[in-house]
């Protein structure tokens, strides 16, 4: 396929950021084929410098899942700019940041425990530093240091969060500075692999103490996978018996992205803390650690005149406010069902309508609008290269999508939860002549 010109404005910017940002940072492809320069966004749908037009299969990152630009999150914003633009966070706080914390104990633990639980939180920044908050609270609660984690996990890139992310990619430069506090179990894909990681878990909870057991109810970065229907009822179980924390990373899988409000929901299963973030907001840097608000309580001292855990911008009263109209929009165009719907539909369509390469395999998987197609060869080597090739031709085809896992070779797909059925089968159809 003849891939267009690369135009002056996109050239520019490129030029820019190679002359002016560290060369690891952005990945350009030598025939200039990868990236676009993004412009505009708005609903599902996105505009680069020379003004062609995409259909979004990744949401940003997840993050817009009400759709780019949503009108009333938007409007929150711009209303509260014009009112404060910054405050205090720790030392003198605004409104929004204590009515934000009221919603999200409303619609996490208050909803999963009819309102016997109510929940506390602290606000950040990054998904990685919700997660680091909820390090810090395990370590003050129950006095270990040690978590138990998953391979393929991926927890952010922070000095706390890589102990926990499993990737050697992103450890590895930086492993003499770690504490090394993670300790690594199989991330269990099937059924008959869940005896196999109970086993390891609980010879590795009876040979040391440990504060928390640190998961992604479905791992996203490390290719769209789903546990098994008891894995986290057995790691609520494991916790309670052992005495160890249940910390949450839906950062991801929060605000109805998997079918549900939270992917814990599918399992009913209550955890000590969810760190939340992406979503929350439909593209404000904003993020969240939620625990019982007994366990916060316990765990965190009452100030003195200063915080042990703060930043400038936690709790940003435009973050906070495009949080809480985020919030509202899910509930009242009810996202998290639609999810599932569509979720399903589109599974069924890939199913239908995409056949592997030749000498390859596939297999599709995922929950609600969180699927993943993986591609191997013949011999059950990672397609790394025919996924990369099939995501820049999707790409020039007017459809973004990304690929995921540890050796690259899933196709993700996590678009935004207005997304119609309409645009899910144009991709689908484009998807089939790619690989074909």
């Amino acid at each position: 396929m003849k891939l267009p010109a690369v135009n002056t404005k996109t050239k520019k910017v490129l030029d820019l950021l190679r002359a002016y940002e560290p060369a690891n940072m952005l990945w350009i492809a030598p025939d200039r084929s990868w990236p676009i320069v993004w412009t505009r966004a708005k609903g599902v749908n996105v505009w680069d410098a020379q003004g062609r037009k995409y259909i979004d299969l990744t949401a940003a990152f997840g993050v817009a899942a009400a759709g780019h630009a949503q009108g009333r999150v938007i409007a929150a914003g711009r209303r509260q700019m014009g009112i404060l633009l910054h405050a205090m966070g720790d030392v003198h706080p605004h409104p929004l940041k204590a009515q934000l914390a009221r919603e999200l104990s409303r619609i996490t633990f208050e909803r999963w425990t009819s309102g016997a639980i109510t929940g506390k939180t602290m606000f950040a920044n990054s998904g990685f530093e919700a997660v680091e908050a909820a390090l810090k609270t395990a370590m003050l609660a129950t006095g270990q240091h040690r978590i138990l984690a998953f391979t393929g996990a991926y927890h952010g890139l922070g000095y706390g969060a890589l102990n926990a992310t499993h990737r050697g990619y992103f450890r590895q430069p930086f492993r003499s500075q770690l504490g090394q506090f993670g300790r690594f179990v199989p991330f269990p894909k099937t059924a008959s692999d869940l005896p196999r990681a109970k086993k390891q878990m609980i010879r590795l909870l009876r040979s040391q103490q440990f504060g928390a057991i640190l998961v992604e109810p479905i791992q996203g970065r490390g290719g769209i996978h789903v546990p098994p229907a008891g894995f986290l009822p057995l790691l609520r179980e494991l916790c309670d018996q052992y005495g160890a924390l249940l910390i949450l990373d839906e950062v991801f899988t929060g605000f109805g992205r998997t079918g549900a409000w939270f992917a814990c929901e599918h399992s009913r299963t209550v955890p000590d803390l969810i760190c939340l973030g992406k979503a929350l907001t439909g593209g404000f840097p904003l993020s969240a650690c939620v625990g019982r608000a007994a366990l916060m309580d316990a765990a965190w001292p009452p100030s003195e005149g200063e915080a042990i855990h703060t930043s400038t911008f936690q709790g940003h009263p435009v973050g906070c406010a495009m949080a809480l109209a985020q919030i509202k929009v899910i509930e009242a165009q009810s996202l998290p069902e639609r999810s599932a719907a569509f979720g399903g539909y589109l599974v069924q369509q890939l199913r239908a309508k995409i056949s592997a390469p030749p000498r390859h395999s596939i297999e599709i998987r995922g929950r609600g609008l969180m699927v993943g197609l993986e591609i191997k060869k013949a011999g059950g080597e990672p397609a790394a290269a025919l996924v990369l090739e099939a995501v820049k031709q999707m790409l020039h085809r007017g459809f973004i999508l990304l690929p995921e896992g540890e050796f690259g070779n899933v196709i993700s797909f996590t678009p935004p939860l207005i997304i119609t059925k309409a645009q899910l089968a144009a991709m689908v159809a484009a998807l089939r002549e790619v690989l074909q």
